[in-house]
Formats: structure tokens, C-alpha cells, sequence
């Protein structure tokens, strides 16, 4: 069994050129809310959830993107209602959101 039973990662990546990047969605922002949920919910920790920053997930078309280990599953967000989706379906009950998902890259 890994440390964690979930591990995030958040892709903050930030490009100053103009084109496509998570950084535009403010996804510092939400990868905060998202560890400030997983506290209030007492699910930070070992056994629990890992929630982390990434670089660029090379997947930039898509939207800002997580992806969620150990299952692999890549997620493009809009809104702290997303976040808030993902933690109470994927991370509390298991149960990936498909309308969320994205093929993986």
C-alpha cells in the first residue's frame, strides 16, 4: 500500500507568451482551496490525500488540468464546484467524475 491513497497534482504551470497555460485559471488558488477542503475534511495525511504542485502537464488544450494517482486519472476544472465534485466523489467515495475526465494524454 503507497503512504497516501490519493496524491494530486495540481499543474500551476505559468507562460508570460500568451498562449495556454493552468497558471491563467488561477490554479495556485485552487490547488489551496483544494488542500484547505482535504484539512477541513480530515483527509490530509498519511492513509488520506497528497495534494501537490506540478509543472506543466503537457496536456495545455485541455484546460487547467490535475491529475490523481495511483488510478492515472487526468481532470480539466472551472470552478471550486469542480473541485469541490471531485473531492466528494473520486476522493471520498471512489467514484471518478467522467464529466471532468480527460483522456489521458
Amino acid at each position: 500500500m503507497s503512504f497516501y491513497k490519493y496524491h494530486l497534482f495540481f499543474c500551476v504551470n505559468r507562460r508570460d507568451d500568451g498562449t495556454p497555460c493552468c497558471g491563467r485559471y488561477d490554479a495556485e488558488g485552487m490547488r489551496d482551496y483544494a488542500k484547505q477542503r482535504i484539512k477541513e475534511l480530515g483527509l490530509k495525511g498519511k492513509g488520506g490525500v497528497r495534494i501537490n504542485r506540478a509543472g506543466c502537464l503537457g496536456v495545455c488544450g485541455e484546460g487547467p488540468m490535475i491529475v490523481v494517482y495511483p488510478e492515472g486519472i487526468w481532470y480539466s476544472w472551472v470552478d471550486r464546484d469542480d473541485i469541490d465534485e471531485i473531492i466528494e466523489s473520486h476522493l471520498q467515495n471512489g467514484r471518478p467524475v467522467e464529466r471532468l475526465r480527460i483522456r489521458e494524454p
